[in-house]
């Protein structure tokens, strides 16, 4: 029997929100192994979040309510993203169709774009610059991550991306093509930065890493925990739509039903566990760089993003 498409939903939902950590505990576990160490536990994060949510909430002196409503903002914009993108199914699901490529890669923005008003409203100077440096390396990952999806939209003819991941997983030649080999080196960039793999690290109190420590410099408590759990979220989304859509589209078909479901998820399991597999061999062989080249490697990614749309304009898809 179906699934009824609010069910999906909700199981969707569901697994983002609670395996999102699960992610990021086992992204710290395999950073560990690849630098000869035993790491941190792979239920790590569920540790700090319980931790955090149980602590008391302090404000700033002179923040608004914009401090404390932004990071429940940021958490509604990565919930409605988790419930129209392919992660379970690849059928069009309740309220898929009006969220398209472009409303998603423009949720990403919205989340980012409150974390750091929460920043600056917080007045602290250590917060303000996390957002300033976040804000610069913004200018080119926002529109990066438009670009990508704009031009995966492009080669398969549709801003569904259920319709996107059918297409590119039915046709080799698609797959191949110029235009989407250029999308998804785009996207891994991106990927490496926005995650805080390479070539900056985004974790930590130094100079390369004072990032989104710094814009979480003010928030405690329940705040910092909610905080905490949206870096999460935009992590496992963004390695989600990028294996599912772009780089590994195979394997989600059937039915939305429960045994399809669970499929699915062992899928998306594995697939995830090599992307991160990559990410810490790439993280652990090649340096990091500079922080003002930081915006350079960003361009690059934009560079190959715009590029993947004149190469459609020349040759197709063929």
């Amino acid at each position: 029997m179906n699934l009824a498409p609010g069910a999906v939903n909700a199981l969707q939902a569901a697994v983002v929100l609670f395996f999102s950590p699960l992610l990021a505990g086992v992204a710290g576990k395999l950073k560990g192994w690849t630098e000869s160490r035993r790491g941190p536990p792979v239920l790590q994060p569920y540790y700090d979040l319980r931790k955090y949510l149980a602590k008391e909430t302090l404000l700033p002196e002179g923040s608004s309510r914009v401090f404390v409503l932004t990071p429940f903002i940021a958490f509604g914009a990565y919930l409605v993203i988790s419930v129209v993108v392919p992660i379970l199914t690849p059928y069009p699901l309740l309220y898929a169709s009006m969220v398209d490529f472009l409303g998603g890669g423009l949720l990403f923005g919205l989340a980012g774009a409150v974390t750091l008003l929460a920043a600056l409203d917080s007045g602290n100077n250590f917060s303000a610059l996390g957002a300033s440096r976040a804000a610069s390396f913004a200018a080119f990952g926002e529109p990066t991550l438009i670009v990508v999806f704009f031009g995966v939209a492009v080669i398969s003819g549709t801003d569904n991306p259920y319709v996107t991941n059918n297409v590119l997983a039915s046709s080799l030649a698609t797959y191949l093509s110029p235009t989407h080999l250029l999308i998804v080196a785009a996207f891994f960039l991106l990927l490496l930065a926005e995650t805080g793999r390479l070539p900056v690290e985004s974790s930590g109190l130094m100079e390369l890493g004072f990032i989104d420590e710094g814009r979480g410099y003010a928030h405690s408590g329940r705040l910092l925990g909610i905080l905490r759990w949206n870096g999460w979220l935009k992590q496992f989304l963004l390695l989600s739509v990028f294996v599912n859509v772009f780089a590994l589209p195979w394997g989600m078909d059937g039915a939305p039903t429960v045994p399809s479901a669970l499929f699915n998820l062992a899928l998306l399991a594995g697939k995830l566990l090599l992307v991160l597999g990559v990410l810490a061999l790439l993280e652990a062989t090649l340096a990091k760089v500079r922080l003002f080249k930081v915006r350079d490697f960003l361009a690059l990614s934009f560079a190959l993003a715009i590029l993947s749309v004149f190469v459609f304009v020349a040759v197709g898809v063929a």
